[in-house]
């Protein structure tokens, strides 16, 4: 038996403005409201959290056929990092290509990056086939600073293209790069139609709204309190309890120690936004005629994208695991400057952050604890978790079901 204290983000430099009112939860479009657990309860697969990956493998178990499946939510759907994060559909792997190449060979390679572009292709497959409204919009770009960074795009370029030969991928140096977006500090930009952006609340509610809809139950304040492991486990909250043949541990940053044995994979950083006001179609041109979601690729990264109200979205990364800055907006819109000098003084309408996951080699973990292989946990998305939790969660949800976990590629 484990008592578990409340979820709450890892780390020492809790704020609280996590709770402060962000872009996402004030333009969301889906107004979901899930009851708190009241009673005890049976199931086939009980899940602990709320974001992309509860939500995410719920409903790829669903569609597998397995819908007695329970999500237990801490707060409310998207209280985390899939409620907080930049809304970036990336299709690349977010790496060293060479360092990569030296664990994985030329073939596991080129298998990594056809498997991430799967994942941009599930979001769009599952918007579609659900009618979900999450403003997806094609169009990435990844930007290089200097010389060394634009060599990496060069062979992200053929990787791409070796991976996608289908969609439109191109390059752009020098001046070239304004064709794309309006900043002069970049040398190099590679466009992407694969990827693009979304809302990821809405993506997510409009994911949520389609499990439960197939049958899938899902509590929102409903914090787990007590977890007993064997062969069925069986999981308390303050009112209520589930009892179930299989556990999907989904809480990334906001695990809180619940499960030493994942817990101590992570290390956490923080990750902070800011949303300007809806900006002119003149000034919107002239940051981004691409209208394109975009971030650089140095090890801690901004990121930014055009939404469909004209605002622009702009994030960072702190560079210390629990450094939290006193003013999200001054401490973003100092990097905004950097990059687009003539929006130094424009107004900010949201400023927001959040706990994220890091594991050490920068990829998700997915896997089962160590003595109880009914157990199993998904984590470590390392900020770049909007892709690459729907097919880490496809994948999961496969080998949950008892199924192959084979991808074709």
């Amino acid at each position: 038996m484990r008592v578990l204290s409340q979820a709450r983000p890892q780390g020492n430099a809790i704020n609280i403005k996590i709770d402060a009112l962000n872009y996402y939860g004030a333009t969301k479009k889906y107004h979901l409201h899930f009851p708190a657990l009241r009673e005890d309860i049976e199931a086939d697969v009980v899940i602990i959290g709320g974001g992309f990956s509860g939500i995410n493998t719920a409903l790829e178990l669903a569609e597998q056929g397995i819908t007695n499946v329970v999500v237990l939510e801490a707060r409310h759907l998207g209280y985390g990092g899939t409620g907080r994060n930049g809304g970036q559909v990336m299709a690349g792997i977010g790496h060293d290509i060479e360092a990569v190449k030296k664990h994985v060979g030329k073939e596991g390679l080129e298998t990594l990056f056809k498997i991430a572009n799967l994942g941009a292709g599930i979001i769009r497959e599952r918007i579609r086939k659900y009618n979900i409204d999450a403003d997806f919009v094609p169009g990435y770009g990844y930007l290089a600073y200097n010389q060394r960074q634009l060599k990496t795009l060069r062979q992200w370029e053929k990787e791409f293209k070796a991976a996608t030969p289908d969609e439109e991928i191109e390059l752009y140096t020098g001046k070239e790069v304004q064709q794309v977006v309006g900043s002069e500090v970049y040398c190099g930009a590679l466009k992407h139609m694969g990827g693009g952006q979304i809302h990821s609340l809405n993506m997510l509610l409009g994911s949520a709204q389609a499990a439960h809809s197939l049958g899938v139950k899902i509590f929102e304040s409903s914090p787990v309190v007590e977890v007993n492991y064997g062969k069925q486990v069986r999981v308390r909250t303050a009112m209520g309890s589930v009892k179930a043949a299989k556990l999907l541990w989904a809480c990334d940053s906001f695990l809180n120690n619940m499960e030493p044995e994942i817990y101590n994979k992570t290390l956490v950083t923080y990750s902070y936004q800011v949303s300007t006001e809806p900006l002119s179609d003149e000034l919107i041109e002239r940051i981004s005629p691409l209208r394109g979601a975009f971030s650089d690729i140095r090890p801690v990264i901004n990121y930014y994208r055009v939404t469909r109200e004209n605002r622009l979205l702009f994030g960072s990364a702190t560079r210390f695991v629990e450094y939290t800055p006193n003013d999200f907006a001054a401490w973003n819109r100092t990097l905004l400057a950097e990059v687009f000098p003539y929006l130094r003084d424009v107004k900010i309408d949201f400023a927001w952050g959040g706990p994220m996951a890091c594991s050490a080699n920068l990829f998700p973990q997915i896997g089962t604890l160590r003595d109880h292989n009914n157990v199993f946990y998904v984590q470590g998305y390392s900020g770049f978790g909007v892709t690459p939790s729907h097919i880490v969660c496809k994948i999961l949800a496969e080998g949950i079901n008892g199924g192959s976990t084979a991808i074709a590629c």
